[in-house]
């Protein structure tokens, strides 16, 4: 018997009276669930259903690309060689067990927005860098649907062979908005464009987009993503 993953704090914000759509938002390394939360005002439409924000707060860790500091990250990161993810599983930089394991945390807080009345077709799934990178591994391994999966300047964790292996039948119906700065000196944009190209090959819906600007977000970016989420509420 297996155990459910603990469940992890979050930071929440409802627009509207007893909504009927979840964001689920994973912030980037050494943040927390309060870091995105003042986009909400400035991403939030007047013609948008009733939203439940979730903004969960990683756990502590040591980090080894930090010098083993202990800080919020959703998994280990080993070393600063992306080109390693296209040439040796082995030499991969993210963690796998904690890749794993944040996953597993992400699904149970699904499990959770599933229990509070909002089935997965109303649930949206977001991250940015380290975040977006347990979007795209959970959203590849999702047996039922969400209504949609967002990376922002982010990358996919696995090597795409891992990636493939671990895809599922129905992940591809969920439509992809991935975005990433031109200048981004923590994930390169080339690192970006390539993750958006594995998950294309995966079968995924993409909308890409690039942003004259370096690891963070901008008013363009926010914009284009109230866009792609109106299609998805009107879906």
């Amino acid at each position: 018997m297996t155990t459910a993953a603990p469940l992890l704090e979050t930071v929440e914000f409802e627009t509207g009276p007893s909504p009927t759509w979840t964001i689920l938002w994973l912030h980037g390394l050494g943040a927390d669930g309060h870091d995105f939360a003042p986009i909400v005002p400035e991403l939030v439409r007047r013609d948008w259903p009733a939203l439940r924000f979730v903004f969960p707060h990683a756990p502590v860790r040591p980090v080894t690309i930090n010098n083993g500091m202990r800080m919020r990250a959703w998994y280990d990161i080993v070393h600063f060689d992306f080109d390693a993810l296209h040439r040796d599983a082995a030499k991969n930089r993210a963690d796998e067990a904690g890749v794993a394991e944040s996953v597993a945390q992400v699904e149970a807080l699904i499990a959770r927005e599933n229990e509070r009345g909002i089935p997965s077709e109303r649930i949206v799934l977001i991250g940015f860098s380290q975040g977006g990178a347990i979007t795209l591994s959970a959203g590849l391994r999702r047996r039922e649907p969400l209504a949609g999966l967002a990376g922002l300047s982010t990358y996919l964790p696995e090597v795409p062979a891992s990636a493939a292996a671990a895809l599922q039948a129905a992940a591809t119906s969920q439509p992809l908005f991935m975005a990433h700065g031109q200048f981004d000196p923590v994930v390169p944009a080339a690192i970006g464009l390539r993750s958006s190209q594995a998950m294309q090959a995966m079968g995924f819906a993409l909308e890409w987009h690039e942003y004259p600007m370096a690891h963070q977000v901008c008013a363009d970016e926010i914009r284009d993503l109230g866009d792609w989420l109106s299609r998805r509420f009107a879906a």
